[in-house]
């Protein structure tokens, strides 16, 4: 069995609070939410963090609230909380299949959002849909507060611009518009492994039932450094009408724009392989999303 290493522990109860332990940047210091990677990583020895600051009693930064046209989730909200909620399943589909693939139904009910994209790991459930969704990361400091998008939060493996003396507090999506539909597959070697070999989301706006496509959105994770849109895809599938053959020349596309590479979980050739049936298959369930015929688990 392997141990902890020793630590200071600080268990904050308000943002302030937090924030304020936070700029003190004097100790490594590691903010701990779930605790489902941070955990696991001390235990193996690739981190040893002075001191850790828990996000546990912190009130305002756990649930979902719609306000007018924008949902806020607080960031220590949980991947189970989100697959539960009313308002993500009714206005976010997506994002509830994402947060159901993470992991098992103990992970899920320990693992936070804020967390999820805190770690930056190539292969998280919920970038994906997020980046998909056009969404919203909010960053505090002591002093400062600025709001960012998942395209650019994500800077490598396990690497992004939260600053060791920010907290993320909040994840804002803004209503979709009418006609829109969007699906999230990942692939992996069993339903409770969370590390997806391969995992896409799409999202597709139509600007009328039958008409064509006006806006789209291709997120390709585990085969490049970070989620990562596959640009040249969502090109062309602008301004046309959706068909079996359209979507199957945007996957094609999509095989160039990523960098996978061979590791124990699959090889680079398969990866890009299963980035075109799945980019076909999110793009398809997407469409007849966005026609009124809804998406299944």
């Amino acid at each position: 069995m392997l141990f902890l290493p020793r630590f200071d522990y600080e268990e904050p109860r308000t943002l302030p609070e937090a924030l304020d332990i936070l700029s003190d940047l004097r100790s490594d210091t590691k903010v701990i939410a779930g605790g489902t990677d941070l955990i696991v990583n001390m235990k193996k020895g690739s981190v040893d963090p002075a001191r850790i600051v828990s996000l546990k009693r912190l009130k305002g930064i756990r649930g979902i609230t719609r306000k007018k046209e924008i949902v806020a989730i607080g960031s220590y909200t949980t991947a189970a909380d989100i697959a539960r909620s009313d308002v993500i399943a009714r206005s976010f589909p997506v994002l509830r299949k994402a947060a159901l693939s993470l992991g098992s139904p103990l992970i899920r009910n320990r693992a936070t959002i804020g967390g999820n994209i805190a770690t930056a790991r190539p292969a998280a459930d919920l970038p994906p849909a997020l980046i998909a969704l056009g969404a919203r990361i909010k960053l505090r400091t002591k002093g400062t507060n600025r709001t960012v998008i998942p395209d650019v939060f994500f800077i490598g493996p396990g690497r992004s611009i939260l600053g060791k003396d920010e907290i993320i507090t909040e994840i804002s999506l803004s209503t979709l518009p009418p006609f829109t539909g969007a699906d999230y597959i990942k692939l992996g070697h069993r339903a409770a492994l969370e590390i997806a070999i391969v995992a896409v989301a799409s999202r597709i706006t139509l600007d009328s039932p039958d008409g064509v496509i006006r806006d789209a959105r291709i997120v390709l994770s585990a085969v490049a450094p970070t989620a990562v849109r596959a640009l040249s895809a969502e090109g062309a599938l602008l301004g046309e009408y959706p068909s079996d053959e359209l979507f199957a020349k945007a996957a094609s596309l999509a095989m160039n724009d990523c960098s996978p590479v061979s590791d124990i979980r699959g090889g680079a050739d398969y990866r890009r392989d299963m980035v075109r049936a799945l980019t076909i298959r999110t793009l398809a369930n997407a469409y007849r999303e966005a026609c009124g015929q809804g998406v299944g688990l």
